[in-house]
């Protein structure tokens, strides 16, 4: 009789849910009560389905021995493997096997297709990000020194915004990562981070993140959802591994030459934006056509900006300097000079 249509399940879905027996529905649409009972049990058609293991007398028995020769071909050159006629050959000649060659060739077969290394397109949804450092050669104000430069990727649209410190400072993951959010007043609904000390104080047994303070505090101000690429597992931010490496060739080689910091970081704001009329290799829009996609869903921006700073509270009396006017204190905020910036205590 076939497959049954999607239709027809959802029909027969339909009319159980409304009230309708099994006993009726079967009735009504001309269908065996065993199949109403399949179709309440799966939303669509679920194909067919092997009820047992097919059974090879005449190959299981040499399963294991097979398995080993084509295991140990992987430290051989690819010329010298085992084929399938090579390996009907063998078992006949050492071990008396008495099938056929046809039962050999499809075993092997079937072997190769499920140790295969498959890979699966990603679907990037609008509105998220990834977030990671790297490091480059650069010469400020004459002197060449590393530069720490932090890279933000939407995956969806890839379009990019990168900034260079002269520390991988917590303050400057912060600062940066709204840094292009401000224009357009809108938040990435969530960012995946690596496992940095900085913002993971302690990775618990059961996986779960045990946040920096600061962090969580940063989190909490802007709404959004964190997320971490397991340890070692850089292909599971992918995006911004390869942003990282893609800013290093092509807007760090030859080495940088700037007179200060904040100049350095405006020619980088320039490259990114030119970088948005570019069109990725399998897209049809460019870079900055999609970035409306990804601006359109993200959330505002919050009226007010993070703090990036420690902050501590004392008590004040009338003999405090605070008392009769604000006093300078220093915040760990790498400011564009590359020293700290000041901030003022009220």
């Amino acid at each position: 009789m076939g497959i049954y249509s999607v239709e027809l399940y959802l029909q027969v879905r339909l009319a159980c849910a409304d009230g309708m027996s099994q006993r009726a529905a079967a009735k009504r649409f001309n269908v065996s009560r065993d199949t109403v009972r399949k179709m309440l049990s799966f939303s669509s058609p679920p194909g067919y389905r092997r009820q047992s293991v097919p059974q090879r007398p005449k190959l299981d028995g040499f399963v294991a021995i097979i398995d080993g020769w084509l295991e140990g071909d992987r430290c051989v050159p690819r010329k010298q493997r085992h084929t399938a006629k090579r390996v009907f050959d063998r078992l006949r000649a050492e071990h008396g096997f008495t099938g056929g060659y046809t039962i050999i060739k499809d075993y092997i077969r079937e072997r190769e297709q499920r140790s295969r290394e498959m890979f699966v397109p990603l679907a990037h949804p609008a509105g998220d990000a990834q977030a990671d450092f790297g490091e480059a050669l650069v010469e400020i104000g004459g002197v060449q020194q590393k530069a720490y430069f932090f890279a933000l990727d939407l995956p969806h649209s890839d379009a990019c915004y990168v900034r260079a410190y002269p520390a991988a400072v917590a303050e400057a993951r912060w600062t940066d990562t709204f840094m292009p959010s401000r224009s357009s007043g809108a938040v990435p609904r969530s960012i995946v981070y690596d496992n940095d000390r900085r913002l993971v104080a302690k990775i618990l047994p059961d996986g779960t993140r045990k946040r920096a303070t600061l962090f969580s505090a940063f989190l909490s101000h802007y709404v959004i959802r964190d997320r971490y690429a397991r340890p070692g597992k850089g292909n599971e931010k992918g995006n911004v591994e390869g942003l990282v490496g893609y800013c290093r060739r092509n807007f760090m080689v030859p080495i940088p030459k700037f007179p200060t910091w904040e100049a350095f970081n405006l020619w980088l704001e320039e490259q990114c934006r030119k970088r948005q009329q570019d069109k990725v290799r399998g897209q049809s829009e460019t870079i900055g056509e999609r970035l409306q996609r990804d601006l359109a869903a993200m959330q505002p921006l919050p009226a007010t900006p993070f703090e990036a700073c420690d902050q501590t509270s004392g008590r004040v009396s009338s003999q405090s300097p605070c008392a009769t006017g604000p006093t300078i204190i220093r915040f760990r905020w790498p400011g564009p000079s590359g020293g700290l910036d000041q901030g003022l205590c009220r």
